[in-house]
């Protein structure tokens, strides 16, 4: 474990999870809601991420 003055001068976030939402993981909440965004992602695919040259 890292002391409390590493953790300070670390440029990276420290993120704590909630232990609740272990019982989610893998259930679908809103079914309809994402069978709707699956039709539309089906129809007109993905954006194409932009090329930095």
């Amino acid at each position: 474990m890292k002391t409390i003055e590493e953790l300070n001068l670390s440029k990276v976030p420290i993120i704590v999870f909630d232990k609740k939402l272990e019982q989610l993981r893998g259930k679908v909440l809103f079914p309809k809601k994402l069978e709707r965004a699956n039709e539309i992602l089906a129809k007109s695919g993905l954006p194409k991420e932009p090329s930095i040259k």
